[in-house]
C-alpha cells in the first residue's frame, strides 16, 4: 500500500494549490465556487487516504467521492446559466454523501473489504457493501448523464443567440471531461468486478483509484482556471428558448407582425452588414432592429427556418463568393476573404461552406462556381 504514498502526495499538493487559485479567481462567480470546493473536497479525499494508509484508520470505505457527481453538475449548471444564483435546495444533492459519511467513521474499526475477492463474503456487512457500490455507481452515471446533456443543451441554445463557436463559449472542453470523468470509472468499475470475480488485476486498485483522482483534478482544475465567465444576462437564454418544442405558442406574434420583423431584419443585414462582425450576437441584432431577442429566434425559425447561426453565416458564405468573384481580392488567401467576411476561424468556415455549396472553399474558388451552388442564402419570407 506505501507505493501510493508519492501519488497522495503528489495529488493533495497540486490540488490544494489548484482550489486555492480557482477560489481566488475573478469574478467571484457560482460555479468557480463549485469548482474551489470540489478541488479542496480532492485534496481532502487524498489526505485522508493517506492518513489511512500510514497513522490509522480514520473511515472504513471512502465517502467524500459522492460530492463528485453533484458538483460536476452543479458547476455545469452554473457555468450554462452564469445568471442563475445558488439554491440552498441543491444541497440535497449530497444526501448520499451525508448518509455515507458517519457510516464509514463508525465501521472504521471493521474490515470493510480486506481485498475486492473478499467482497461477497457473507458476513455482516455485505449488505452495506452491495448498498454502498451500487449507490456509487448510480451516482457517479446519472450526475455525468445530466451533466452531458446539460452542455449538449446549451450548445444547441447557442445557435439561436450568436453566430460563432468559441471554446470559451461551447464548452467543448467540459464535455469532454464529463465523459471521460464517466468512462474513466466505468472502466474502474469493470477493474474492480474483475477483481471480485477472480483476481484477476496484477496492481493494487487503490493506486488506479488515486491515481485517476489526482490527473482528473489536474486537468479539470486546469480549464477550469481558464475558464473564463461564458456570458452575462445579455446572451442569457429566455425561457421560451430552452422550452424546445412548441416555444412560441403563447408568444402571441401575429402574421403580419412576424413578416413585417422578418423584412426589418433582412433589411437591416443588407444596409448594414451586420454580419462581418465576427462576435456578432442576437443582442446585437435586436439593439440595431429594435426587435426582442425572443421575436428574432421566433420569426428566424418559423418564418425563415433557419436559427440564428446559420442564418447569419449564410451571409458570410456570400459575401466571401463574392469577394472570390471580384478581382480586387484575387490575391488574398482563402481564410483572409473568411476572416474579413465575418468567418472567426477557420474550421468553422470550411465546415459551414462546404455544408452550403457541397464544396471545399479552395474547390469553389478553383471551379469558379459563382453563387449558383448555394442554394440556403437568406431571402425574403414566404407569401
Amino acid at each position: 500500500m506505501m507505493v501510493i504514498d508519492p501519488v497522495l502526495y503528489i495529488g493533495i499538493s497540486q490540488s490544494f494549490f489548484a482550489a486555492l487559485l480557482i477560489a481566488t479567481k475573478r469574478p467571484f462567480t457560482v460555479a468557480n465556487r463549485l469548482m474551489a470546493a470540489w478541488v479542496f473536497l480532492i485534496c481532502s479525499e487524498l489526505i485522508f487516504a493517506l492518513v489511512n494508509t500510514t497513522l490509522l484508520e480514520v473511515y472504513s470505505f471512502p465517502f467524500i467521492s459522492f460530492t463528485y457527481g453533484p458538483l460536476m453538475y452543479l458547476y455545469v449548471r452554473h457555468m450554462t446559466n452564469p445568471g442563475k444564483k445558488f439554491n440552498w435546495l441543491a444541497l440535497v444533492h449530497f444526501i448520499p454523501f451525508l448518509v455515507f459519511f458517519p457510516v464509514s467513521v463508525i465501521f472504521r474499526s471493521d474490515q470493510f473489504v480486506n481485498n475486492l475477492s473478499s467482497f461477497f463474503v457473507p458476513d455482516r456487512l455485505i449488505p452495506l457493501r452491495i448498498v454502498y457500490s451500487v449507490s456509487f455507481f448510480l451516482s457517479i452515471s446519472l450526475y455525468s448523464a445530466l451533466s452531458f446533456s446539460l452542455i449538449a443543451r446549451h450548445q444547441k441554445n447557442l445557435k439561436d443567440l450568436v453566430s460563432y463557436t468559441s471554446g470559451v463559449i461551447t464548452l467543448n472542453w467540459l464535455k469532454a471531461v464529463s465523459i471521460s470523468f464517466y468512462t474513466a470509472y466505468f472502466c474502474l468499475f469493470i477493474l474492480g468486478g474483475l477483481d471480485i470475480i477472480g483476481n484477476y488485476i496484477p496492481f493494487d486498485p487503490y493506486f488506479v483509484i488515486y491515481g485517476f483522482i489526482t490527473v482528473f483534478s489536474f486537468v479539470y482544475s486546469l480549464y477550469a482556471i481558464r475558464q473564463p465567465e461564458i456570458f452575462g444576462q445579455v446572451l442569457k437564454p429566455s425561457d421560451d428558448t430552452l422550452k424546445g418544442a412548441g416555444r412560441y405558442s403563447r408568444s402571441g406574434l401575429r402574421n403580419e407582425k412576424a413578416d413585417e420583423y422578418l423584412n426589418r431584419i433582412l433589411a437591416y443585414m443588407e444596409s448594414s452588414r451586420a454580419y462581418l462582425n465576427r462576435d456578432l450576437t442576437i443582442q446585437d441584432i435586436s439593439s440595431g432592429t429594435r426587435i426582442s431577442k425572443h421575436h428574432i429566434t421566433q420569426v428566424l425559425n418559423e418564418r425563415h427556418g433557419k436559427n440564428f447561426f446559420t442564418f447569419i453565416n449564410e451571409y458570410r458564405v456570400r459575401e466571401v463568393i463574392s469577394r472570390f468573384s471580384d478581382p480586387k481580392y484575387s490575391n488574398f488567401t482563402i481564410l483572409a476573404i473568411a476572416l474579413d467576411s465575418g468567418f472567426n476561424s477557420k474550421a468553422t468556415f470550411n465546415s459551414i461552406f462546404k455544408g452550403m455549396t457541397g464544396l471545399t472553399p479552395s474547390e469553389f474558388r478553383e471551379k469558379g462556381q459563382g453563387t449558383s451552388r448555394v442554394t440556403s442564402v437568406p431571402r425574403g419570407p414566404d407569401k
